[in-house]
């Protein structure tokens, strides 16, 4: 379908179907969340949010949740 990609997807999986292991490694707000809590120098790339979020599993859309909330948190 034209215009719904795979950020689209993942946000349908995480909010409407509640599915809690989905790590939408493209999102800005997970990136800049993940930068800001972890107090990186720039933003992580989507291999290394990818590799780090390994030990969040089974969990990563809960940990999306937090990235999201810590940049609200910073700003």
């Amino acid at each position: 379908v034209r215009g719904i990609g795979r950020w689209t997807v993942e946000m349908l999986l995480m909010f409407r179907l509640r599915r809690p292991d989905i790590l939408p490694v493209d999102d800005l707000g997970v990136r800049k969340g993940f930068m800001l809590a972890y107090q990186l120098d720039g933003m992580p790339n989507a291999r290394q949010l990818r590799d780090h979020a390994e030990c969040w599993r089974p969990y990563r859309s809960v940990a999306s949740w937090y990235m999201w909330r810590a940049v609200e948190l910073y700003s």
